[in-house]
Formats: structure tokens, sequence, C-alpha cells
């Protein structure tokens, strides 16, 4: 049985910005029978991003919540540090991909020299390109102690993070992180927003950016990745604000000595049967059925 698919053109119409995902005929080799049909693949484009004009970095990554992206980016590089500091911004779809133009609201001293990026960033890596050694293991802003969590709503948000993942449904071939509110007033704690991308790094860019756009304090909950933990994910973290990084997969050496120096609670291995916590794990709590304590509610401890 043959399934149709036509495929798509090879450049989206002047303008418009690529689909997040398109249709691939393909070959199938079930049980050594060969069958031809189709089936939904992520888009990858390439996506410079610029700032007053100046060329900054081109990264690839899935077309979608672009100005989440260039806004979460921005911060988590260091370039800023709040959307205050952005005077306009505007997207320029090319034959090649998408310009991100951005317009400072004032000059950012030497943070944007010593961070700029010379070369494409592939989607695997959120440090490519940078010219020093030094920039890539930067000192990062540690996170205050005063946040904590009860274990079962780490769980919780780990498996609603697979809820809020359209994009992943599709393909199965795009990361997500998602940003999981403390609950106030008796109310349970939530998943507030979730960016996808091919790449992890920029996913969470795209978090950071949605969180900023819509008001939302980061740190006041968890950050929730459905992959693995590199350095430049904690680094990205870090400069958020957040407390707590949970991740489904392992982290690295460098990522655990990341987070442990920036004073984030890193959660990964997250699970059905558990999750193993690498650093700061006091913020970490039992959870407890009594009046005193509401499941999911940020504390303050001393």
């Amino acid at each position: 049985m043959t399934d149709r698919v036509t495929p798509l053109p090879q450049s989206p119409p002047p303008g418009a910005l690529p689909d997040a995902s398109r249709p691939a005929t393909r070959v199938a080799w079930r049980d050594g029978i060969p069958v031809e049909g189709g089936r939904v693949v992520a888009e990858e484009t390439a996506v410079a991003i610029s700032y007053d004009s100046a060329a900054y970095a081109v990264l690839m990554a899935t077309p979608r919540d672009l100005e989440d992206f260039a806004l979460g980016f921005s911060v988590t590089e260091g370039i800023i540090a709040s959307r205050d500091d952005i005077a306009d911004l505007d997207l320029v779809v090319v034959p090649e991909g998408v310009n991100v133009r951005l317009w400072l609201a004032k000059t950012p001293g030497d943070a944007l020299e010593r961070r700029r990026r010379r070369l494409a960033g592939p989607m695997g890596c959120g440090l490519c390109g940078l010219e020093s050694l030094a920039e890539a293991t930067r000192a990062l802003p540690v996170v205050p102690p005063g946040f904590t969590v009860d274990a079962d709503q780490v769980a919780a948000a780990r498996d609603d993070l697979a809820n809020h993942q359209p994009l992943f449904e599709e393909t199965r071939a795009v990361h997500a992180a998602g940003f999981w509110l403390a609950g106030r007033a008796g109310q349970p704690g939530r998943i507030v927003a979730v960016r996808e991308d091919v790449g992890r790094h920029n996913a969470l860019d795209k978090l950071a950016g949605a969180l900023i756009r819509g008001g939302v304090d980061a740190t006041a909950g968890m950050v929730v990745m459905s992959s693995r933990v590199s350095v430049e994910l904690v680094q990205k973290a870090a400069a958020m604000g957040v407390p707590v990084l949970v991740a489904v997969s392992a982290p690295s050496a460098l990522a655990i000595r990341t987070a442990e120096a920036a004073g984030i609670t890193l959660v990964a291995v997250a699970r059905r049967d558990g999750f193993e916590v690498f650093t700061h794990p006091g913020r970490i709590v039992p959870a407890r059925n009594d009046d005193s304590v509401q499941q999911g509610k940020a504390r303050h401890v001393a």
C-alpha cells in the first residue's frame, strides 16, 4: 500500500516563515518488506540574529516562536538584562533562512563584543562559534536559596510536559522546554509555558523569551527539559535565575559542576520510577499531607 504525499516547495513564499514541520516521502522496511509512504518531519532553518544591524550569530532552529527565541537568546547570552533593553525587533524571511533583527535601547557595553559568534552554530551545540575558550565557561550569576518543591510535583511536572508537545507528537524529533510555576493560595503548581525546537538549547531560549514576554518570574518554579543536560543548558538556566532544572536524561560532568557553582538544583534521569538529584538537593522535599504545607507551593527557608 502506498500513501501519496505531495512534497512541499523547497523555499517558503517571500515574507512567510517556513512551517515548523512538513511531510516527507520515505520507504519503510518492516519485517524485511519495503513499504512506500510518508511521515511528518521537523523543519529546521538558518536563523541569523543581529543587534543594531551588526551580525552576531547564525543558528539552526525550528522556525517557530522566533521572537521568543531572539529575546530569550539575548538574555541567556548576557547581551541584555530585560525586555526593556530591546527597542525593536523584526523578522525578515530570505531564501536562505530568517534574519531576526534587534535594536538595543542602550549600548550593551563589552558583553556583546565578548560573546560575539563568528561561525554558524549547528542545532546540537549552544556554544559553537565562540572565539574565546574562557567565554565557553564564563562566570555565572548564582541563584539564591529559598525555593523548595515537593518531590511528587517534580514527577508531576515531568509527566505533564508530554501533554504540551504538539510538534513532537507530529514528528518525534524535537526537544521541549517547559516551565512549571509554583502554586499560590492553595493551588497546585502547573506548567504555564512550553517551547519546542530541534535544538534543546534553542527550546530553552524560546522558553526564556516566552517567560519574559509573559511577565512570568523564572525564580518561582522549575524548568523541565525533554533532553539530557549539557553545560549550556545550565548556563542558560542560571542566566534566567531558575532554581531547579529537571531533565529526563543524564547530565554531563561539566553540567553538574556548573550547576553546583551556580546554585542550581539539577534533577536528571527523571523517569516514571523516580529521578536523581545531583546538586543542591535541599530544594527537593518529601510531600506531606498536613495542612501546614501545600504541595507544589514555593516556600522560603533560611
